[in-house]
């Protein structure tokens, strides 16, 4: 358990919550853990098997201090909360500001500038760890490129040039993503990124990564009571979750893409665990599906610096943060969004 900004997060399973006086108590195996005033937080988001008392449940009710409840894997289940919400003046700030196109621009660079950066880091570190087994110089151009667009972002002010910026960098990072790939290459090339449905094993497990992380997004928006539907780079479209998409560019390079070169790479995935049907898809067996899953839920317990609040967070957690971070900015707590950018 850990408390970021203004919201205590639970992540030991079979912890208990309850109230001292004006305390919230966290209890493990009947040893108390943590003990922390209730005004000093503004939330508590519990991961798991992690349980409440009424009495807390309800003080914190009254408190505006709200409780949300997620699974281990952090998919949004619930939320107590009290009769009087500020979420809703959060909301019409998002609406207001999303259909404000310069604050659209404004937020659409940020996130952009966050994808971009962590697309040249993925390549920066292949260049670094594995310069001999790849095309360094194919590899290193990209990288310059890259460097190109972040810059390019900063000078545009229309939010339809800076989704041009986008699909150009996109082009340039895509172009030498198999390059990137070290090992296995008789069952993991990759040509370009194709999806719906996905019709190589490589694009089989970035397609698979992005959906799950996406939904991760997606939870903590709701945690920190954001529209998910509603975004700023991405548009409205019905059923599209256009803020979750947003919010979710900076980790595809750092989170999804890391993971998918380091599976195949160290051998973790496998040709056989895949399966090409009559239509071109490439479905991946349930083996292979568990190995990916358990790769992401390890790898999100790993700690590393937030570049922002200069402290070390677990990167399960960073996409409630950038989501609280991005409610800061929507209420004027913030003068901008600071993207996630790995270091």
């Amino acid at each position: 358990m850990k408390k970021h900004l203004n919201t205590l997060f639970v992540t030991t399973q079979g912890a208990y919550l309850s109230k001292e006086g004006e305390t919230v108590t966290v209890k493990v195996e009947n040893e108390v853990r943590l003990r922390i005033p209730v005004h000093t937080i503004g939330g508590i988001v519990c991961f798991g098997q992690v349980s409440c008392s009424p009495w807390l449940m309800g003080y914190c009710a009254q408190q505006h201090v709200a409780i949300s409840f997620l699974t281990e894997y952090g998919r949004f289940l619930a939320k107590v909360q009290g009769p009087v919400s500020g979420n809703v003046l959060l909301r019409r700030e998002q609406y207001r500001q999303a259909d404000n196109p310069e604050i659209s621009a404004c937020v659409a660079r940020a996130v952009l500038t966050g994808k971009i950066a962590n697309c040249r880091k993925v390549v920066e570190r292949v260049l670094r760890d594995h310069s001999g087994k790849i095309n360094a110089d194919a590899v290193s151009t990209a990288s310059k490129k890259l460097a190109i667009s972040m810059r390019r972002l900063q000078s545009e002010p229309s939010l339809d040039i800076l989704r041009g910026i986008e699909g150009e960098a996109a082009l340039t990072y895509f172009g030498v993503f198999d390059h990137l790939i070290t090992s296995q290459k008789e069952d993991f090339t990759f040509h370009e990124r194709n999806r719906r449905p996905p019709m190589d094993t490589v694009n089989c497990l970035l397609s698979f990564m992005y959906t799950i992380i996406m939904h991760d997004v997606r939870s903590a928006l709701e945690t920190v009571g954001l529209d998910p539907a509603v975004g700023f780079l991405h548009r409205d479209r019905p059923g599209r979750p256009g803020l979750a998409l947003d919010l979710m560019e900076e980790f595809r390079p750092f989170l999804a893409d890391r993971l998918v070169l380091s599976l195949i790479n160290l051998g973790q995935v496998k040709g056989k665990g895949f399966e090409k049907k009559e239509n071109g898809a490439v479905l991946m067996d349930d083996e292979t599906r568990k190995t990916v899953l358990t790769a992401y839920q390890t790898r999100k317990q790993d700690e590393i610096m937030h570049p922002f609040l200069n402290e070390k967070v677990t990167i399960g957690l960073l996409f409630h943060i950038q989501a609280m971070l991005m409610a800061r900015r929507l209420r004027g707590d913030l003068d901008a969004y600071p993207p996630f950018v790995w270091r």
